[in-house]
Parts: C-alpha cells; sequence; structure tokens
C-alpha cells in the first residue's frame, strides 16, 4: 500500500495512519551517527570556550564555525554539485536539535546555515553558487540574514531600505539600516532585502568588504549574549547589479519562504534545548537535599518532571512528523527538472501552517521548561553560577524571532482560511458535518482493546470542535474575520494542541509494540500527562473562541458541545505523572 502524502493543513479533516508518519525511532544508523556527530563536536570544540563565548569572543564562534563546516555540519541543505550534501529534513532538523546544547554558538549556527545559506541556494544563480557557496557550506565564511528594519519588524515589506540603479547601470545604490542582525559583527556575506525605486521589494547578496557597508555596534541583550546582534547600515552602499537575487520584486517569496524552513529548524532546535534544560533539572533534583530527601522524591517535584517530560515527548513527536510530511512531500519533486527550487519552495510552502505550529508549540514548551527547571533549583536557579539561570533568559528570544509566536498563530489561521478559499481545504463541508455531529447526541462506548482509544476520540472530537468555532467565525464575520485577530489566536491554540495531540499520539501507537512492558508503562502514561494537560488547553482556547463569536442560545449549544469535546478521561492521571517522574529521576535525562 503506498503511502499518502496528506496536504498542508489536511489534519484538520483527515485522518493520519501511524505507519504514514515519521518518528525518532525511524533514524538510520546514518542518520544517528550525524546526529553522535553533532554531539561530539559541541562537547570538544564548543563547551570548553562556552564562557569566552558568552562574554562576546566572537573569534571562537567563527572558528567553531569553520570547525563545524569541517564536519559538514554546514553543508546538509545545499546541493551536491556545489559540494553540499542535500540530505533529508529529517537528518537536517536532527542536526539543529543536537546543536542546541552549543547554547548561543546553536544561534549562530542556525543563521548562517538556514536562513543565511537557503536563500543563495534556493534562488540564486549559478554564478551566485559558484562564488559564494562553498565559502558558506565549509565555515570559511560566515552568513547573515538582514530582513528587519528599527521600524518594520512583523510587517517586513514594511521596509524602508532604498535600492537606486546607478547611472551607469552598474550598481545598486542601497541606503538604510537593518536591526537585530544575527552574525552581524563576523558575517562575510549578507542576504539584504530593500526596495527599488522605494516600490519593488527585492533581495541581493552584498559581502562584508563592499563600499558603504557598515556594521554597527553589540547589541546589550537579554540572552543569547555569545551570539553577535547589530545593525547593518547601508550608506550610499554600491551593490554589482550580478549581485541582485531571485527577480526584482519578489523578494517577498525569498523572505517568507526560507523563514518557513527557519520555523521548522527553530522548532527542532528549542526542542533539543528543552531536553538539555530538563536533564540538568532532574540531576539536581537528584543531589538537593531538604528536610533529610533529595527534593526529587517530593511530588511536588515530580509533577513538574512528569508535566515536562511529557510536553517535550510532544514536541519531539510533531518535530519529526512534520520532517517526515516535508521529506515525502520533497521526494515526488524531479529534481531534473529546470525550476527544481521552484517546486521545492512550493512544497515547503504547502506545509506553513504546519510549520508555524512547529515553531510556536516547541518554543512554547521550552519556555515552561527552562521556567520549571529554575523553580526546581529554587534560589540557586536565579544565581548566574548555575545553568538554569542561562537557559531562562537564552529561551525568551524564541517566541520573538523567525516571527513571533503571535504572528506565526495569525498565520496558522490565515492559512487554513486561505487553502479553504482556494478549494484546497474543503472545510466548509466539513464544518456542515460537524455542526450535525454537534446537534446529535452520541451514546458510542469506546473499544478497550484499541491501544489510546480515549486519545484517538479526544484527537477526532477537537477536530469537530475546530470546525464548529471556525464555521460559526466564517459564517459570522465572512471576510471581516480576518480583522478579529482575538477570534484567530483562539483558533490557532486550538489548531495547534490538535496536531501536537495527534502526533504524540500516532507516534506512541506505532513505537508501542516494539517496547518491553516497562517503557509501554512510561510511554502510556507519557500520552496520558500531555493529553490530560492538553486537553485543557484546548478546551480553554475553544470556550474562548465560542464567547468571542456568539452569544444567546447558540452560544450556550456551543459551549455544551466544548464540554462534550473536549471531554477526556484521565483516570489513573496521578499514578501515570509518578510513573513517569520516576523512571525519569532514575535515568537522570528525557526518557526517550
Amino acid at each position: 500500500m503506498s503511502k499518502k502524502i496528506l496536504k498542508g493543513g489536511e489534519y484538520l479533516i483527515a485522518e493520519t495512519l501511524f505507519e504514514n508518519v515519521f518518528t525518532p525511532e525511524d533514524f538510520t544508523d546514518e542518520q544517528k551517527q550525524i546526529g553522535e556527530t553533532t554531539e561530539q563536536f559541541v562537547t570538544n570544540e564548543i563547551a570548553p570556550y562556552f564562557e569566552e563565548i558568552e562574554n562576546g569572543n566572537f573569534d571562537l564562534v567563527v572558528e567553531g564555525m569553520a570547525k563545524a563546516g569541517e564536519l559538514g555540519l554546514l553543508m546538509m541543505d545545499a546541493p551536491e554539485e556545489y559540494g553540499g550534501l542535500e540530505l533529508d529534513k529529517a537528518t537536517s532538523m536532527l542536526v539543529g536539535e543536537k546543536i542546541a546544547s552549543a547554547g548561543s554558538f546553536s544561534v549562530a549556527f542556525a543563521a548562517h546555515s538556514g536562513i543565511g545559506t537557503l536563500p543563495l541556494v534556493y534562488y540564486g544563480t549559478d554564478e551566485q553558487k559558484q562564488r559564494y557557496l562553498e565559502k558558506i557550506i565549509t565555515g570559511e565564511w560566515c552568513a547573515a540574514y538582514c530582513l528587519t528594519e528599527p521600524g518594520s519588524g512583523s510587517d517586513a515589506l514594511g521596509a524602508q531600505t532604498s535600492a537606486i540603479l546607478s547611472e551607469d547601470g552598474k550598481h545598486y545604490i542601497l541606503n538604510g539600516t537593518k536591526q537585530f542582525i544575527t552574525n552581524g559583527s563576523f558575517a562575510k556575506l549578507y542576504t539584504v532585502f530593500a526596495k527599488i525605486d522605494k516600490e519593488h521589494f527585492t533581495a541581493f547578496l552584498i559581502e562584508r568588504d563592499t563600499e558603504g557597508l557598515v556594521v554597527g555596534a553589540e547589541e546589550k541583550k537579554l540572552g543569547i549574549k555569545g551570539s553577535s546582534t547589530t545593525q547593518i547600515i547601508l550608506d550610499n552602499c554600491k551593490v554589482p547589479v550580478e549581485n541582485l537575487l531571485g527577480e526584482i520584486g519578489k523578494g517577498h517569496k525569498i523572505a517568507f519562504n526560507v523563514l518557513n524552513v527557519g520555523r521548522f529548524k527553530l522548532g527542532a532546535g528549542v526542542t533539543g534545548a528543552a531536553k538539555m534544560a530538563l536533564q540538568v533539572g532532574i540531576k539536581y533534583a537528584n543531589e538537593r537535599k531538604q528536610f533529610g530527601k533529595t527534593i526529587g522524591s517530593f511530588g511536588a517535584i515530580q509533577e513538574k518532571i512528569a508535566d515536562l517530560s511529557a510536553e517535550i515527548f510532544a514536541s519531539e513527536s510533531l518535530v519529526y512528523r512534520l520532517a517526515g510530511l516535508l521529506d515525502d512531500k520533497l521526494a515526488t519533486i524531479d529534481k531534473g527538472i529546470d525550476n527544481y527550487y521552484e517546486e521545492y519552495q512550493k512544497g515547503i510552502e504547502d506545509y506553513s501552517i504546519e510549520c508555524a505550529i512547529s515553531k510556536v508549540f516547541c518554543s512554547d514548551v521550552l519556555a515552561s521548561t527552562v521556567d520549571e527547571v529554575v523553580q526546581i533549583h529554587g534560589g540557586y536557579g536565579f544565581v548566574s553560577e548555575y545553568p538554569a539561570e542561562r537557559f531562562y533568559r537564552d529561551e525568551r528570544i524564541n517566541r520573538i524571532f523567525e516571527g513571533t509566536n503571535e504572528i506565526n498563530r495569525l498565520l496558522i489561521t490565515g492559512m487554513i482560511l486561505r487553502k479553504a478559499m482556494k478549494g484546497e481545504l474543503p472545510l466548509q463541508a466539513e464544518a456542515m458535518k460537524a455542526f450535525e455531529a454537534l446537534m446529535t447526541p452520541s451514546f458510542e462506548e469506546l473499544d478497550e482493546e484499541i491501544p489510546f482509544i480515549a486519545e484517538k476520540t479526544l484527537m477526532q472530537n477537537l477536530k469537530t470542535l475546530f470546525l464548529i468555532l471556525s464555521g460559526t467565525g466564517v459564517q459570522k464575520y465572512m471576510d471581516k474575520l480576518a480583522d478579529e485577530q482575538e477570534i484567530l489566536l483562539a483558533a490557532a491554540d486550538l489548531a495547534i494542541q490538535i496536531f501536537a495531540i495527534e502526533s504524540t499520539v500516532l507516534r506512541a501507537e506505532k513505537i508501542l509494540p516494539q517496547l518491553s512492558d516497562a517503557r509501554q508503562q512510561q510511554l502510556q502514561a507519557t500520552v496520558k500527562v500531555f493529553c490530560f494537560n492538553a486537553s485543557e488547553r484546548a478546551g480553554t482556547a475553544a470556550r474562548k473562541g465560542a464567547y468571542y463569536v456568539e452569544e444567546g442560545d447558540t452560544l450556550t449549544m456551543i459551549l455544551s458541545g466544548v464540554r462534550r469535546f473536549t471531554k477526556y478521561d484521565a483516570s489513573g492521571l496521578l499514578q501515570a505523572k509518578r510513573t513517569l517522574a520516576e523512571a525519569a529521576l532514575e535515568a537522570e535525562k528525557y526518557l526517550f
């Protein structure tokens, strides 16, 4: 039976079989070796210089990037014909996850290998790739991406940087200031966005020593202090016409398509960071004693460890499910066609909903993880000699860059509605069925012999609830719904929890038969703990959405549906948390 590849957003209305989902347990020996190589690189080449990097010794960052290049860690996404490895997205995301333990260095790495490199890979001419790509993927040169400006962050197309063709037609003259540029102080190649004739949003490749390019001072930041963040000032900057990237006026395609990649890679990176932070928290809980016992023996601490373990399992499941979706889609594209990268970008863009979900959900999981790890440390979590303090500061940026979590949540519902209007997602027809389900009482009993039947039922019910609320919103506001941000955010929160629950359950269903009895109990406990917490979040989002869109008898009816469709029998929840926490404390790390 051939694998059915769901389109972006289709998870909301279609069934996914666990056989069709990629999970971390599916990694090949080669992929595992690449992951181990990345871990060893961090241990041997970055960790010994960690404090110096945190204190702003960017020479060590540049040296580290060159060593990463020697190991092939910067060439995962580059085509083979230019010296790259052109590996699948699952492998690329695994490297992103493993590099996360490098702290601030991982920010430089991610910016370079992602948004710093991919515009050239996807949109560069053969001559541009011949000139720059080898330098970038070997780490000889570091790369940076310059989109944000002092007056335009989320509104990227509101940029004011201008580009005017010189009289001799040989250069574009750029003027403007770019803000918050990662790798700004040491990059040798910048992808810069400007408006030609103040109108046509366009990308340019600019070398560091180009006349008129000025690097600003380092920003004094809350966290990620070991990464360089500067302004890039363009003062009559003379850029050769052959360094225009892509097409005139099509810079938005480069900006937004590359950000899709940045979002799912960030999802993998923050998942790795959450695993590391949890491990530090667990080890501290096993060492710290109060009242004559280790604090890990207390239920208050065990509950935190159980909740975090379950959330990270969901985060990991979601990230690699998305990796599988992307790899399956991209594998259908013929590499021999002339417009390969155009079709490749369309393939990734189709999953922009899931990319945004990955960014939001996984960064939120890291946020709750580092917060609780500080709490586990108590007063010592507030002291800089302990890593928990840095985890807390470094985490905060992840909910801001690659598009704020608010922008990404609006993007999720915006793209769902757009696909529905184009006929790519039959939401209207499915919403009508959902309303019928709302009006029809269900007396069906669950077949307890089916693994995870309660969680599967919850998942399907939440999909029905999403369709009811989105259908109600569209019916009431029509094309004005795009202006009702509070409603869109509530709908996005529901869509996110659905994807996370489904990813968790499908992975668990797939790997359950392979595990020992003890591991099966830990897995079942993980699923129960996560689904309880996620169902509570989904219920909150749904109730909020209901109050936002309706009133009177219709509101009463929808609220009754919310109660019905968010119902989840979490019997044995306390024992599940204790099972999960005790196993994690014994292993002194994230279990899976």
